[in-house]
């Protein structure tokens, strides 16, 4: 091998092998073959969407690289979590199980081949792993040891066949770490280790342990993130469920199927279901079930995955008790894409029976307002709605030229419709068009057309309810607001909707109300920061100055630009100076005009003249801010 044909790096190698190969080929070839063709595509597709690449596949192995340690690990914990799913429809002797070794090492590169030691350290790490599990070396365990919700046992110095030195080596819990003594341990030392901390923090009175059921390894309840209380009805958070397709175009199609979802249970009126923003955090990252609930105040987490080959799709999904980490139940699906709606609603009954919601299944069920039986057009709704949700003016452009594709398929699509309705006033609302009053029109036409065709698209309302209050008939505004909030009860963005009508209104004591139920819904999602305004607001109008202060930091906390963020920061400021706390608001003043230097309080007037309904606070609100330094 001549030096200019390699050269040399540091790369973390993914090492994958199946348990009992022989076995399994003795007994069945053929389907052996088949599963495990299956199984590399699988994997193939998941170390790509991890940003790794695939250097040989011989027999039963998979030789990947990847240049983050974080992104093999990720992968590494993604695969078999799938392939757990997987394995759960097979029968117990037909299941094809891997262990997978990781390791950071110097490697030759020859072309897309590599080797060297730090090859061979990798396939005998997947030696020392679990069926169905991970083993890393100590320079991968370096690498990853703060950055994964991950817990580690140390394995010992592991003297290795053809490498001179021992390897250190751990193995992987898929479960959330604890940190003992410097270093993660497996179970008996967790538990002693924790044990020993809860000692000490008591003491101290520095933190607080939960201690889940024997079976669990220990968590550490973050001071920073207390968990959230739990709801007094089902709840339930649905991760982005994983594109298995090896094209990242096809993103928008798994993220589709997983808003679907969503949008269905937000009909059931009996659950509690956080909204979509909310779990977007953890797309593509591998996560611990346990810390999502924590995050998110639910009791079960469903995660999954989709995978489209040409007229087919391929869906796994399972529900998990998120203080556990149990699996409550896994599903398989393997049918032709034009069976896309029966298999969402064959999930939705196994969660809703699972859950043991009750509702009849019949009138009560309103899953017909997904709007189409046409998967070609719910493709297009897909695509569109990837556009739609980026809130720029040629994103929403191509998101009306999308959704019109779909109306073209099936011209009673009344979701579509809706959406089409929410592009016109979006391009009103935020001024990319020469004349907004004309797309407040259409808009409103669109709507109407939609609820023609069913009265139960909650989006529509909603889109009618901005359009009343914009024209300042606030009764009509709220009355449709509610009803989209009977259309889907647990949607974080039409209650959130409604709290904004309610404040606009005139009545902020209800507007509190549901601003608080959007908020506990959506904790973390893009509309979060508008929630905290409402309440703000709502807040000042009720002279509940400090919680006011309260909202509108956590508003700005998350956004700083726009109208609404704008409201939240001339609303602190008043807020600060109704407490008698000038300087506080003067220091606001002065970070609203970096951020908005254009900044003046007779747009400030005219905006909430043509917006409130209740003007008796104006006088009183202007008069602060020009107390506070800012001008005219």
């Amino acid at each position: 091998m001549a030096t200019e044909d390699f050269k040399r790096k540091l790369s973390a190698i993914f090492s994958a092998d199946v348990v009992g190969y022989s076995r399994l080929m003795a007994e069945d070839e053929a389907a052996t073959v088949k599963t495990i063709a299956t199984y590399r595509e699988v994997m193939a597709a998941l170390i790509k969407q991890h940003r790794g690449r695939v250097i040989d596949s011989p027999g039963d192995n998979l030789l990947a690289e990847f240049a983050s340690v974080v992104d093999a690990v990720q992968c590494a914990v993604a695969v078999q979590k799938e392939f757990h799913a997987r394995n759960a429809e097979l029968p117990e002797n037909r299941r094809m199980v891997f262990r997978i070794g990781i390791n950071l090492g110097d490697v030759i590169q020859e072309g897309d081949r590599i080797y060297g030691d730090g090859v061979n350290i990798a396939a005998r790490l997947e030696s020392l792993a679990d069926p169905g599990g991970i083993c890393v070396s100590k320079t991968a365990f370096d690498q990853i040891e703060t950055k994964l919700p991950l817990g580690y046992e140390f394995l010992g110095e592991q003297t290795v066949k053809n490498i001179p030195k021992p390897v250190g080596a751990y193995r992987v819990v898929m479960e959330p770490r604890v940190t003992v003594a410097g270093v993660f341990r497996g179970r008996r030392a967790i538990l002693a280790g924790a044990i020993a901390a809860l000692v000490v923090a008591v003491a101290l009175g520095l933190w607080r342990f939960y201690l889940p059921p024997s079976q669990s390894p220990v968590e550490v309840a973050s001071v920073e993130t207390p968990a959230l209380e739990l709801p007094d009805k089902p709840s339930i958070a649905v991760l982005p469920f994983i594109n298995l397709s090896g094209d990242p175009e096809q993103d928008y199609f798994s993220d589709g199927f997983t808003i679907n979802l969503i949008y269905q249970l937000y009909k059931i009126p009996g659950m509690f279901v956080i909204a979509r923003g909310s779990t977007l955090k953890h797309k593509g990252k591998a996560v611990d079930v346990r810390q999502v609930g924590r995050e998110l105040g639910v009791r079960y987490v469903m995660e999954g995955s989709v995978q489209r080959v040409e007229d087919r799709i391929r869906v796994t999904t399972q529900l998990v008790e998120a203080a556990t980490g149990s699996q409550l139940w896994a599903e398989r699906y393997d049918r032709e894409l034009k069976d896309i709606f029966a298999v969402q609603d064959e999930i939705m009954r196994k969660v809703v029976n699972e859950l043991a919601v009750k509702i009849a299944w019949g009138e009560t069920w309103r899953l017909e307002s997904r709007g189409t039986d046409n998967y070609e057009a719910f493709d297009y709704y897909m695509q569109a709605d990837k556009n739609f949700m980026r809130i720029e003016k040629e994103a929403n452009i191509r998101a009306r030229e999308v959704i019109f594709k779909a109306l073209e398929l099936d011209p009673k699509y009344a979701r579509a419709m809706a959406m089409v309705g929410w592009t016109h006033l979006f391009d009103a609302m935020f001024r990319w068009v020469k004349n907004p009053a004309q797309s407040v029109n259409q808009s409103e036409e669109w709507a109407q057309r939609a609820l023609a065709i069913d009265d139960n698209v909650a989006h529509a309302h909603s889109v009618l309810g901005r359009i009343y209050i914009l024209r300042r008939q606030f009764e009509k505004g709220v009355a449709a607001a509610k009803r989209a909030v009977e259309c889907e009860p647990t949607n974080a963005v039409v209650i959130g909707a409604l709290a904004f009508s309610l404040n606009l209104a005139g009545k902020p004591e209800e507007a509190l109300v549901q601003a608080k139920k959007a908020i506990r819904l959506s904790p973390y999602g893009p509309y979060t920061f508008s929630f905290h305004a409402t309440a703000g607001f709502a807040n000042y109008s009720t002279r509940q100055y400090e919680a006011s202060i309260t909202e509108c930091k956590k508003c700005l906390d998350l956004q700083q630009h726009g109208v609404r963020a704008r409201d939240a920061w001339h609303c602190l400021i008043a807020s600060y100076m109704e407490l008698g706390q000038e300087e506080e608001a003067r220091a606001e003043a002065k970070k609203l005009l970096e951020k908005h230097p254009n900044f003046s309080i007779k747009a400030v007037v005219n905006r909430i003249k043509k917006s409130y309904k209740d003007l008796s606070f104006l006088d009183r609100h202007i008069e602060l801010l020009r107390k506070a330094g800012l001008p005219e």
